[in-house]
């Protein structure tokens, strides 16, 4: 401590303000001064102080548990912003939220005028750490501070003066062993939580909310092992298979009483066996006593209270939750009742004036008498606690700090806890029970049978503690030798029993041996099962698993991996332990820890599919729509167009595959897969010639109906223009796709409005002629490129059926020239809200039938006369339009541009020497298709619709250049 001298400004921290209260409280005696400060629930009190020879002027506010939170940079922390196994290594910060801003502001004003600090947070790891959380604030506003640490365990006067005369150091590795665990669950919960919902919940039908459409199925390393207790019993239950056993039951009756024996084999499986010892007994019933054992038996009281032994205590005593249970402690503890409620320690220190503590309780009267007799010699009845063998160095057992027979704003809850603490507390230091133990063992023909008795000499604890219980039966006295005949000799039946389902205090204890959390956060995880449906309590505390708690389980279960069992988490508890005593780094924790998850992760998405037949054993498939984003995003490449981001293979909403830039809609990259596509999964091969890279290869896996006997159905590929066979198999899905398309025609002479891509749009069409022109004469013919995005062609080539960079050929594209489609009067899709006018386009008889006729315009399907309206979006306020009477008709027009869209090119396009168009060039994109290379004329083309306009852009819905988003079929 620094000598003494002229009065010092001390601010003191405390991480609640009820303790900040009661704190300043004990300190000032009741003669300090409370301002507000910038937060309105964290006063500022004032008063005069003198630590040692040191005179103080103390303000003690506080902060509301953490004052900062972990989270990702904000480019991660949306749900889709990223493929979810980038988040074991993404960028993480600790800032403080909006919320405890003004908390952060008292600190800082405080801070600026004091020499000193003091930090009176809950003295566990948690509390380490939220007072490094204030000190990065505090000291960020003042270098200067001197910073110290006060220790204590109850909110009592010897408790407080004495940390304030004995400050301390902060212990900087307990805060970096909670920095590792909320580091590790952020990772760990998020990726698998993402991966989960995306996969699963729009997937099926999941009956378990009444907000199923924004449940999410959360994974915590903790959590979801504390659910595996739960499932493997659950099985352990369904898999028992009840089997019929006999056994033999003996009684004799005297005057002192009845003694039921037991037959020492216990039971038998067989009954033929069963009769016949059976029936020699009965042959020969008389019972001779071969032996009489009398040796008196201990019933010790239990060890000092720790947080989980009064979890499981008042779970099995008071019928309470845990997490119940802990708030209720927790408010004792802050009304100065009981002692820190959170400690794994279960072993008093000997400087622990026990005494003082039972002399508190005299009065009160229930209890009182006995703590009168336990405090005075003549009855013999102290004992000083055992020791339990655990010793957090932080908090002692939890015991009572203050005497109270029920205060007014007390729940009935908060009497129980506190009586339970209380007679907890007087059981610990009280001499164990004493009894006197009796077994007789006989033998009926040949066959052994026991009885035992017992009766209580000496209650002493059990006084007291009234949730133990220790009695038995009185034997009748019988000596060596002796002979009698069995009152009733019976043969009786009986089935096997499957073990019970967990109780709350059963699930505790699992976790507690198994190392799955800590004694202040077990209680979390269990509500947070019941939270998220995963389990369900009945009303003797029971747990269950629901459907969807098992099918994680089983799915997890099915890959192979352990994910549900506790010793992955037991093993991150111990090196975050190690952290805390300084066996091991932060760093190391973190490296060694994430790295084995992640791999984890890896595998368990590769098995996706066991964790899809899981869901399936339970709950019907659903037949919502899934969005593309709402499905595991797996990295392919760079992406080559905006160079900012990278290409990832989605599902699209009709069930097909693509690759798109996770920049969309900014980057409309995409590359359209073959719909013969029914699995498409990234590997970690990388191709070695495309560029930019690294380019990983694609399982794929494809429908055998829907390619030719001569392909493989799996093939890993390549989606960056070196795959040929991907190549091959994407031109013949188009094919497939564009004679599937075909309808009946309005007339023989008109046929039906199609895209540019070949994909209907508006009135339905027929399609080209299937059998016009052979596949070897489409190979031969030109395609023209697409630039999907709309945008200046770049310089790098981007995969199949993309056209990025300089245009090329197509893979084997069915196409026609402009006129030849005007002439055959094939009208292209119009766009109803005439967004983009250059994706409108009609053909020159269209056009003709629309500027005669008295000035009317006719639809070019239906051949009505079109209604004239006016715009009322903000884009196109007062801009006249042109409709269809019809509502189930696309057609649309706008007024000014009637004269602009006669057709270009068609003269030269019909003689084959111009630009041709496409009619399923669109959908795929370009490509270099294996017979048709080294065709010069196909360089420095364009895409244009069937009257020769020119198309920009793409559908912003799904990036189908083949149509804009008013015609898209995913909407």
């Amino acid at each position: 401590m620094p000598p003494g001298g002229g009065a010092i400004r001390v601010l003191n921290v405390a991480e609640k303000p009820s303790v900040a209260k009661s704190v300043a409280e004990i300190l000032s005696r009741g003669g300090m001064q409370s301002r507000a400060g910038r937060s309105r629930y964290n006063r500022v009190f004032e008063f005069n102080y003198a630590i040692g020879a040191q005179a103080c002027h103390m303000l003690v506010t506080s902060v509301t548990g953490h004052l900062m939170e972990l989270d990702f940079d904000d480019r991660y922390r949306r749900w889709y912003s990223c493929d979810p196994a980038e988040l074991f290594h993404a960028p993480v910060r600790k800032a403080v939220p909006q919320d405890k801003q003004d908390i952060k502001r008292t600190l800082e004003e405080e801070a600026r005028t004091c020499q000193w600090l003091v930090l009176w947070l809950d003295c566990d790891r948690e509390g380490e750490n939220i007072a490094y959380e204030v000190v990065d604030i505090c000291a960020g506003a003042n270098r200067n501070l001197n910073i110290w640490r006060a220790r204590f365990s109850a909110l009592i006067p010897r408790e407080i003066h004495e940390a304030v005369q004995h400050l301390a150091r902060p212990n900087k590795l307990f805060a970096d062993a909670v920095d590792a665990r909320q580091e590790i669950d952020l990772r760990i919960g998020a990726s698998f939580t993402r991966f989960q919902t995306m996969l699963l919940k729009d997937a099926f039908v999941l009956d378990v909310s009444g907000e199923e459409r924004n449940m999410v199925l959360s994974y915590g390393p903790c959590q979801f092992p504390t659910l595996g207790f739960i499932v493997e019993r659950f099985w352990e239950i369904q898999a028992h298979e009840p089997e019929e056993f006999w056994t033999i039951n003996c009684s004799h009756t005297s005057d002192e009483g009845t003694a039921s024996f037991i037959w020492i084999r216990g039971h038998l499986f067989d009954y033929s066996s069963a009769v016949v010892i059976y029936e020699m007994c009965v042959h020969e019933p008389m019972a001779t006593v071969q032996n009489v054992r009398n040796q008196e038996k201990l019933k010790y009281p239990p060890y000092p209270l720790s947080t989980v032994e009064l979890q499981k205590r008042a779970s099995r005593c008071c019928r309470m939750s845990s997490e119940h249970t802990m708030k209720v402690a927790e408010e004792l503890y802050q009304g100065g009742f009981i002692s820190y409620p959170r400690t794994e320690t279960d072993s008093f220190s000997p400087n622990t004036d026990l005494h003082a503590i039972v002399r508190e309780q005299v009065d009160h009267p229930d209890w009182g008498t006995y703590a009168q007799r336990l405090l005075n010699p003549e009855e013999r009845l102290w004992r000083n606690p055992s020791n339990g063998g655990h010793d957090d160095k932080a908090h002692p057992p939890i015991h009572p700090t203050k005497f109270s027979t029920g205060e007014n704003n007390w729940s009935p809850d908060h009497k129980k806890v506190y009586e339970l603490v209380v007679r907890h507390f007087l059981a610990c230091c009280s001499q164990p029970a004493v009894g006197a133990e009796t077994t007789v063992e006989v033998d009926i023909a040949g066959e052994q049978f026991n009885a035992s008795g017992r009766v209580v000499l000496a209650k002493n604890y059990l006084d007291v503690y009234r949730y133990d219980s220790w009695g038995g039966s009185l034997l009748p006295t019988y000596t060596i030798g002796q002979q009698f005949v069995p009152t009733s000799l019976t043969l009786d039946s009986g089935v096997t029993r499957p073990p019970p389902l967990l109780a709350e205090a059963d699930l505790l204890s699992c976790m507690d041996k198994a190392g799955i959390g800590t004694d202040a956060t077990m209680h979390e995880h269990i509500k947070k099962l019941l939270d998220r449906c995963y389990a369900t309590k009945d009303a003797n505390s029971r747990f269950s698993p629901t459907n969807l708690g098992e099918a994680l389980v089983m799915g997890y279960d099915e890959m192979g991996y352990e994910l549900w069992k506790p010793y992955l988490r037991a093993m991150m508890e111990a090196d975050m332990k190690s952290v805390s005593v300084g066996t091991k780094s932060k760093a190391q924790v973190l490296e060694g820890c994430l790295q084995q998850m992640k791999a984890c992760f890896l595998d368990a998405r590769a098995n996706k599919v066991k964790l899809l037949d899981a869901m399936g054993t339970f709950f019907a498939r659903s037949n919502r729509p899934i969005n593309e984003t709402q499905n595991t995003i797996e990295v392919v490449r760079p992406c080559g167009a905006c160079n900012d981001s990278e290409m990832l293979l989605k599902r699209r909403p009709n069930g097909g595959f693509m690759v798109g830039c996770r920049g969309f809609p900014q980057c409309r990259n995409v590359v359209w897969l073959p719909g013969s596509l029914a699995e498409a999964a990234v590997t970690q091969q990388i191709c070695p010639t495309c560029i930019p890279g690294p380019v990983y290869k694609i399982q794929f896996k494809f429908n055998r109906r829907d390619i030719p006997p001569s392909f493989d159905v799996d093939h890993l590929g390549c989606i960056g223009g070196c795959d040929d066979v991907l190549k091959e198999l994407t031109e013949m899905s188009r094919f497939q796709h564009h004679n599937q398309t075909t309808m009946p025609a309005r007339s023989q002479s008109q046929t039906q409005t199609t895209s540019t891509s070949g994909v209907r749009q508006g009135a339905p069409r027929q399609d080209l002629p299937t059998g016009s022109r052979s596949t070897g004469q489409f190979a031969n013919q030109h395609t023209p490129a697409v630039n999907p995005q709309g945008r200046g062609q770049s310089q790098t080539p981007s995969g199949v059926g993309v056209r990025q960079g300089t245009p090329r050929q197509d893979l084997h594209t069915v196409f026609r020239t402009a006129s030849q489609f005007a002439n055959e009067q094939q009208t292209p899709g119009v766009n109803p809200q005439g967004f983009r006018s250059t994706h409108t386009g009609l053909t020159q008889n269209s056009r003709n039938a629309s500027s005669s006729g008295a000035g009317q315009v006719l639809c070019t399907t239906c051949g009505e006369a079109c209604i004239n309206r006016t715009a009322n979006t903000e884009a196109n306020r007062g801009r006249k339009f042109y409709k269809c009477q019809n509502p189930g008709c696309g057609f649309f027009v706008w007024e000014d541009e009637l004269d602009n869209v006669a057709p270009r090119g068609r003269g030269r396009g019909s003689r084959g020497g111009g630009r041709q168009a496409s009619a399923s060039a669109g959908r795929r994109g370009g490509g270099r298709g294996r017979r048709g290379r080294g065709n010069a004329d196909a360089e420095g083309m364009t895409f244009v619709s069937a009257t020769g306009d020119t198309v920009h852009g793409c559908c912003f819905t799904c990036g189908d250049p083949s149509h804009f988003a008013n015609a898209c079929p995913n909407r």
